[in-house]
């Protein structure tokens, strides 16, 4: 899907240019912003991989069960359907953290990490548990407290003000986060939502698809016309 959002803008772009004739001022800075967009990737390279290296340390030496254990109120308000232990809640306390402290794609790993995680707690392959998607609205709207990784990008453009950004982050994040989470949990009540009964619309459909990971103590089976 992002592939054709991608395309979309580009193409508007391209015709919006040649509409206007300023096609030439966004051939160039097609270029010039695709270099920049590299120096940028490369230099975040060094920060995804001191917090993915740093993850895998905070694991062997027992913090994300602690990071979990501390972050328990919260989550299990935001994740009732994960059992309390379950190595989801350090998965997803560490991405939350990560979240927090503004780092970007540095999350990106711990993101991944936790929804693995949560896909052992899930009967299907095609159909996201309530857990699954807050994990995706938080993702979307985190309160965020230190912008990391946009300050680190505003430091190298500019030389002041770069951490100005802090106030206006930490207000408008924790606006979105609370909508984020109101309007899922609103959501997650409604009948359509609902996960068991996506999974009989699914199964009637013949569209559904058994996990095989799946932990939990009631997991779906298939007849065999279904099957």
């Amino acid at each position: 899907m992002m592939n054709y959002i991608w395309l979309f803008l580009m193409a508007v772009a391209v015709i919006a240019g040649a509409a206007t004739g300023t096609i030439s001022e966004v051939q160039d800075n097609l270029f010039a912003f695709a270099d920049t967009a590299v120096e940028l990737a490369i230099g975040l390279i060094g920060t995804m991989a001191f917090f993915c290296g740093l993850m895998k340390i905070m694991e062997d030496a027992g913090l994300c069960e602690k990071l979990g254990n501390a972050l328990s109120p919260v989550m299990k308000f935001l994740f009732p359907g994960v059992p309390k232990g379950h190595p989801a809640n350090s998965a997803i306390a560490m991405y939350i953290a990560a979240s927090v402290l503004g780092l970007g794609n540095a999350c990106t790993p711990l993101g991944i990490r936790a929804m693995q995680e949560l896909q052992t707690l899930n009967k299907t392959k095609n159909i996201a548990t309530d857990a699954q998607c807050m994990v995706m609205a938080i993702s979307t709207g985190s309160i965020c407290l230190i912008p990391t990784t946009v300050i680190a990008m505003r430091t190298a453009i500019q030389a002041e003000g770069a951490a100005e950004i802090v106030g206006p982050t930490i207000l408008t994040t924790m606006c979105a986060a609370i909508v984020c989470v109101i309007m899922t949990k609103l959501l997650g009540r409604l009948k359509v939502f609902k996960y068991d009964n996506i999974i009989e619309k699914e199964r009637a459909a013949g569209k559904l698809q058994i996990n095989e990971d799946y932990i939990g103590n009631d997991p779906l089976v298939l007849s065999g016309k279904e099957a």
